[in-house]
């Protein structure tokens, strides 16, 4: 295997890779932006180089200038992480011609599955089911024409990308008209292309995800599946690993499906293959999503594979050391999406200084984060900050050892949905397995728009007004953890489910 790796990310992901390199005896790369010369994942690699001003588009996404950082600093391999250029076939082909190893599937293959109209064909040709839609490449008025003719409500989305952007519903021809620039604008500023298309909406339906790995002879084995319903505008907030949607049969079935994809376009490294079931049980392709995943953690957790390591093995030309039959999940994993959002504002991102962190561990916890106390969060990117796991051995104790992990994890100085997923947890619907993509926003309705505008001005205070919100949310979590102390003795029922189970008394 090569002897050094390029994380060509930031934040947690950038940590995440960054370990599992060490662990196999690695040398590491880091690239930072001028907003990140402090931050963790700096740290934590053996060199770093600066790319740029704070902004992604000068910075992180300037393939060329992290290209030559990779060949001058001597790195073989490149890993994308998610998101930035993880999906850009110009910079897998960039890596390859300066003679560095892309992490991940060949240029063609990610061209292929990043035009998803495209990817739905080969999945049609395969007899798999796929949501009827439209073609890519359409005008705004033959948009309008063709969901005519598919009927509403339907779902606008981009050709290429991922992480739910550039996704709009739309119910009627007034609501489609409106979304159409707002999606190819959004589509346009995050992936570099304004394409979208259309797709039949299907109501009360339940996200579904098959990880894979593939190597370069042709094997493509599955991992098992993630449900990702807790969504919020289409961006998942809570993963689990399995799903209690899926019986052994429909579970199989949805596996094979997925490996067949893979095989059909000769998948190598790390991949996911997305499905939407409804409510009757028939579960419909939407794409492939040719890198690693935000929520690898989970599966992870449930057959204790180390994807990111079986990504670098891949990469450096080795086969898969197991077959189908040697994958194993054990028990139940649970992921929280910590972001820098606050959902009592309208899930306005939020900014400023974290100064003071305290994670939580303990038996079946996990914590992938990309802070450490006294870096400041700025408005430039993604609002994840970490990502929290939990892992039982049913879905009952992993949630309570989520509970408890939320009930210990303290950030002060900017404001996170930490809260709202100490809700959701208590939720009877969560706790029962009742829910859907449309979950999170008919719990907590959305409160308008311009969270990035108020962040940008949030931005621009002084450190005065920072220290005092700092303060505030230290008094405020004061005053949370006091109220928890008193409220211990009034647990219900749906509380106490997991500790039934871990002391036999209910089943």
């Amino acid at each position: 295997m090569a002897d050094k790796v390029l994380v060509a990310n930031r934040g947690e992901i950038a940590v995440r890779v960054l370990r599992s390199c060490h662990e196999l005896g690695l040398g590491t790369v880091a690239v930072f932006s001028e907003a990140d010369r402090d931050m963790p994942h700096v740290r934590y690699a053996d060199e770093a180089f600066c790319i740029g001003p704070p902004a992604a588009a000068e910075s992180y996404l300037q393939a060329d200038r992290i290209v030559q950082v990779g060949v001058d600093a001597g790195a073989k391999l490149v890993h994308p992480g998610y998101g930035f250029l993880a999906e850009v076939p110009d910079f897998a082909r960039k890596c390859l011609d300066a003679g560095l190893t892309f992490v991940g599937p060949r240029p063609e293959t990610m061209e292929l599955l990043g035009d998803k109209p495209a990817a739905r064909g080969v999945a049609r040709e395969l007899g798999i089911p796929v949501l009827t839609g439209s073609p890519s490449g359409l005008d705004d008025d033959s948009l309008l024409k063709a969901a005519e003719s598919l009927g509403y409500p339907v779902m606008l989305k981009a050709v290429v990308g991922g992480g739910g952007m550039g996704i709009r519903a739309a119910h009627s021809p007034q609501e489609l008209a409106a979304a159409i620039p707002r999606a190819r604008q959004e589509a346009r500023a995050a992936f570099g292309a304004e394409g979208v298309y259309l797709e039949r909406l299907v109501d009360g339906a339940r996200h579904i995800e098959v990880q894979l790995l593939g190597d370069i002879r042709g094997h493509v084995i599955h991992l098992g599946e993630r449900e990702c319903s807790i969504q919020r505008r289409h961006q998942k907030l809570i993963e689990e690993a399995p799903s209690r949607a899926l019986d052994q049969e429909l579970r199989q079935r949805i596996h094979r499906a997925a490996v067949r994809i893979g095989r059909a376009v000769g998948y190598v490294g790390a991949g996911t293959v997305e499905f939407l079931l409804d409510p009757e049980g028939q579960f419909y392709f939407l794409e492939v999503n040719p890198r690693l995943q935000v929520e690898h953690t989970v599966t992870e957790a449930v057959t204790g594979i180390d994807i990111v390591k079986e990504q670098l093995r891949i990469a450096a030309g080795r086969d898969l050391d197991y077959n189908q039959d040697a994958v194993l999940a054990r028990g139940w994993g649970l992921e929280c999406r910590i972001l820098a959002e606050d959902p009592n504002r309208g899930f306005a991102p939020c900014v400023g200084q974290v100064s003071r962190l305290r994670e939580p561990a303990g038996p079946g916890i996990r914590v992938d984060s990309g802070i450490s106390e006294g870096v400041t969060i700025t408005p430039y990117y993604d609002s994840l900050l970490a990502k929290l796991i939990a892992w039982g051995e049913t879905r009952a104790v992993a949630i309570v050892r989520m509970r408890r992990a939320l009930a210990e994890y303290q950030i002060a100085g900017i404001t996170t949905n930490i809260h709202l997923y100490r809700g959701l947890m208590d939720s009877t619907r969560f706790l029962g397995g009742q829910f859907d993509t449309g979950f999170v926003e008919e719990t907590f309705p959305r409160q308008g728009d311009g969270g990035a505008r108020r962040a940008a001005q949030g931005w621009k205070a002084d450190s005065a007004r920072r220290l005092a919100a700092a303060l505030t949310a230290a008094l405020l979590e004061h005053r949370r953890c006091e109220g928890d102390s008193v409220g211990r003795g009034r647990v219900s029922r749906w509380r106490m489910m997991g500790r039934w189970e871990l002391t036999n008394r209910w089943r």
